[in-house]
């Protein structure tokens, strides 16, 4: 019988290894990061890219009233000629899965037969359209298991009908409980559709953006006031936050002073969980889907822009957190490559890596 010595084992491990493509030998995607972005650039796919930074999880979005601009004959049928699956989306699922990346899809926007002709940001009169939709996709993309209903919900530009808050971290009235009672009802509503199709299916709910503006309802508020009519709370098993800021990310402790008027940044997250897990004693864990750090010129969205040292101090520390800390799920990062708005890219819009892609893909 053949005797291999543990000195013999770690020389056929090493000669295995020189065998192997460097996509087999490289530190497996992680979960924990994500992104957000274009499936290609100048013809070239970045899944390898997307792959070689780490990210295990590729997030993209499903518009309902571009899929079906018409109404469907049988809505929960993905093959209902009424509707029309993006080829784009189709190739980009593929090409995230073949890289062995997981793949979560946002769907939002109303056709304008589900919504009495208004815009696409507007609530369906029947939320059961939108979970039928929902199963629709979920049956089309079966090896898709994160599902985001609706982006940013508590903007006004995002959602309707909507009447901001224009206050800090106080109590709705009638008209403003309007927009997030509303959105409950589509959560829960695609909650147990999509379930209904596939007990793997992960809900991410929620969705809230970090400030509270002129045309906002703060996150706190959000979570408040998300109710159904019942008055219990609509199912999820992600709370999704989109936390920008605009300062060195870190945990503040609970007691030093937050943002201001409900802003959550990167550094209140313990705050919103505290918040969050009075309302959802499950705890559920945060996916923070959107993130990034402008680097190299002004980013338009942010109004401000880091050199490159800051820059990659603010990417370690996130992430060194988002590793650590058994509350976040996932830290995404969109914009990966720079456009001529923004400059949160780890690419130049040329493709040409930036100095942040190595602190990303070191995080």
């Amino acid at each position: 019988m053949l005797r291999i010595t543990p000195f013999k084992l770690v020389i056929l491990l090493l000669f295995v290894g020189m065998l192997l493509p460097p996509s087999a030998t490289a530190r497996p995607p992680t979960i924990k990061k994500s992104v957000w972005g274009p499936a290609a650039i100048n013809g070239q796919s970045l899944f390898p890219t997307y792959r070689t930074l780490g990210a295990g999880l590729y997030s993209t979005a499903l518009r309902w009233d571009q899929v079906a601009q018409t109404r469907p004959g049988v809505a929960t049928n993905h093959e209902d000629p009424a509707y029309q699956w993006p080829r784009y989306l189709e190739e980009a699922v593929a090409g995230a899965e073949s890289n062995g990346m997981e793949v979560q899809i946002m769907i939002l926007g109303t056709p304008h037969w589900a919504n009495g002709q208004q815009a696409w940001q507007w609530m369906p009169k029947d939320p059961q359209d939108f979970a039928d939709f929902a199963t629709a996709a979920s049956r089309h993309f079966p090896n898709v298991n994160f599902w985001m209903i609706w982006g940013e919900p508590n903007r006004a530009p995002n959602f309707q009908p909507f009447t901001p808050a224009n206050s800090g971290t106080g109590y709705l009235n009638e008209e403003q409980r309007k927009a997030p009672e509303n959105y409950a009802l589509l959560l829960d509503y695609s909650y147990q559709a999509l379930k209904n199709i596939d007990q793997e299916n992960m809900i991410i709910g929620g969705n809230t953006y970090t400030s509270a503006g002129n045309n906002d309802i703060n996150p706190y508020q959000w979570i408040r006031y998300l109710q159904l009519p019942d008055g219990s709370k609509p199912r999820l098993d992600y709370w999704g936050h989109n936390p920008f800021t605009f300062r060195f990310p870190e945990l503040n402790s609970l007691m030093q002073k937050p943002a201001p008027r409900g802003v959550v940044p990167f550094s209140d997250l313990r705050r919103l969980v505290r918040v969050l897990d009075r309302y959802y004693p499950q705890r559920p864990k945060l996916f923070l889907a959107e993130w990034g750090v402008p680097h190299g010129f002004t980013d338009s969205a942010l109004d401000f822009s880091l050199n490159a040292k800051e820059a990659r101090r603010w990417i370690s520390s996130a992430y060194r957190i988002a590793r650590r800390w058994d509350r976040i799920y996932t830290l995404g990062w969109i914009h990966p490559v720079d456009s001529e708005s923004s400059s949160m890219g780890l690419l130049n819009s040329s493709g040409a890596k930036k100095s942040t892609f190595k602190a990303f893909k070191r995080s």
